[in-house]
């Protein structure tokens, strides 16, 4: 029995699951104090099902409250960044594309000290440890506790940002560290912002977490509990902790996982409608495509995983305006729907109150809207549909008619087929998918590295990295049996000598609960 849970901006979701079955769920208002909307949501689905906190086994948490944080900039801190790669890259220092807005939030902290290694992991130059001391004795007397260090081909050989690690945590023992070849790609500048992003949610991120175990706590469950990551694999609390950047866009990555276990089909697109937003993507072998792309985030850009993702301005909240040409959004009256929304007794006009004035979505009072003219309702469902429509276009990379899957509250918005879909679905619990798919998460592991495949042969290579990749996900976790390779990716590098090529493998597997230790 697992229990899972999805903290976003609007509602708080929950599902109680005994193997494959969904035997309880529960969608409630998200609240200020997140540890309460968590409460009240397993409360309700225990409370339903009448099993005790003793049966849950683990619990999996997926929250978009970082991302949130970020794009808005709220409970940033302050932080420092020191580069080792000079003499490289002295003609970009950090930062020099970042908004204005966020700079004057965590400030311009930044050193560039001489360092760094090779495409291969050879030495470019020697670390400068005297001049970095210096430096972060700098921050220290500007009182900074938050410090991203970036290094040159850092994802190859990390050996000089563990050093600097060791070096910082003499100097400042409170201070928190964030290693860039943790978490981003071989790309130093956007390896490099993505560990600034993630310096910068340090004291949120003990904050969110320590919410999550109070919430649980109060609840009186043992079970321990993982926090769900932006490619739908699972982390350690104390994890996410240190590296709250990776679950960045797992709601969407949530809902996707959750569509392909609830329908059983694992090549799809999928459409997560919301109260505000739709995200639409497209599911290969049960996860999300990845984007190849380096992602925009609030303004900054990063180049680690992250799903491919389309969002639109249509939810169940979308505001309906008739001055001129019809308006479907993007303007919503989000998390207030039961509130503003004409079935429920306000006065704003709404998608929702479109679909239960055609007929086709049962919610609220239908009597409430039954002034709407007729040439109205049938314009806004023309349009609803047109805009779900135009955004599947956008993300079909072949002319080839795929299902489609829709999920999410706001999937009553559409009861028609889509053009360029071989059908649509609306799987059961639909509106409930985020929190089934942070169930059903699996633990993962990945390896990006730069071969020779003239020194060791593509053979070997592809051997060495399927095996380093399955041995991160059995240490963080995964049975051993289940897991299984679900992407591989090799990008021939012909501007490097000696058959270079940059080869990443992802694999996942189940969680070993056997192995799962409960609190005292």
């Amino acid at each position: 029995m697992r229990i899972g849970v999805d903290v976003g901006g609007t509602n708080t979701d929950a599902v109680l699951m005994d193997g494959r079955n969904v035997i309880a769920a529960q969608k409630t208002p998200t609240t200020e104090n997140v540890s309460d909307g968590i409460v009240k949501a397993i409360t309700s689905v225990l409370d339903q099902s009448g099993k005790s906190a003793n049966a849950v086994k683990c619990v999996m948490i997926g929250t978009t409250q970082f991302t949130n944080a970020f794009v808005e900039r709220r409970n940033l801190v302050e932080v420092g960044v020191i580069r080792i790669s000079l003499p490289a890259t002295r003609g970009i220092p950090p930062m020099t594309d970042w908004p204005d807005d966020i700079r004057s939030v965590i400030g311009s902290n930044f050193e560039m000290i001489r360092g760094g290694y090779q495409y291969d992991g050879r030495l470019n130059s020697e670390f400068d440890e005297k001049g970095f001391r210096e430096a972060v004795k700098r921050f220290k007397s500007r009182g900074l506790k938050a410090i991203a260090i970036s290094g040159l081909f850092s994802p190859v050989n990390g050996e000089m940002e563990d050093r600097a690690e060791e070096i910082i945590l003499k100097e400042i023992p409170d201070c928190n560290v964030t290693l860039s070849s943790r978490i981003g790609r071989i790309g130093l500048i956007e390896r490099e912002n993505a560990a600034i992003m993630n310096a910068s949610l340090a004291a949120l991120s003990v904050k969110i977490v320590a919410s999550f175990r109070k919430a649980l706590a109060d609840l009186g469950i043992l079970a321990p509990f993982y926090i769900s990551q932006n490619d739908g694999t699972l982390m350690k609390a104390e994890f996410v902790e240190k590296y709250p950047v990776l679950t960045f866009a797992s709601g969407p990555t949530n809902s996707m996982r959750g569509a392909a276990y609830l329908s059983g089909i694992e090549d799809a697109l999928v459409a997560d409608i919301g109260g505000t937003t739709t995200d639409i993507g497209m599911l290969t072998k049960g996860f999300p495509r990845e984007s190849s792309l380096t992602v925009d985030i609030g303004g900054v850009r990063t180049n680690f995983r992250m799903p491919d993702i389309f969002a639109l301005g249509l939810g169940g909240g979308s505001i309906i305006t008739t001055e001129g040409d019809l308006k479907v959004g993007p303007k919503s009256v989000g998390y207030r729907l039961t509130e503003d929304a004409m079935v429920f007794g306000g006065d704003i006009l709404t998608s929702t109150d479109i679909a239960v004035a055609a007929g086709y979505a049962d919610i609220g009072r239908k009597s409430h809207i039954s002034h709407l003219p007729e040439e109205l309702i049938a314009e806004a469902v023309e349009r609803i549909h047109h805009i779900v429509a135009d955004g599947i276009d956008r993300m079909k990379t072949s002319a080839d008619l795929v299902p489609l899957i829709l999920v999410g509250g706001g999937a009553v918005l559409i009861n028609r087929d889509i053009p360029g879909t071989l059908k649509v679905i609306i799987p059961e619990h639909a509106g409930v998918a985020n929190a089934i798919g942070a169930s059903i998460a699996q633990v993962g592991g990945e390896i990006d590295r730069v071969f020779s495949y003239d020194t060791v042969g593509r053979d070997t290579a592809i051997s060495e990295a399927k095996a380093e990749a399955i041995s991160v996900a059995v240490e963080a976790g995964a049975a051993p049996d289940t897991v299984q390779v679900i992407d591989i990716e090799e990008v021939p590098l012909a501007y490097i000598p000696g058959g270079a090529v940059r080869l990443r493998i992802k694999v996942a597997g189940e969680l070993n609960l056997d192995n799962v230790v409960r609190a005292e």
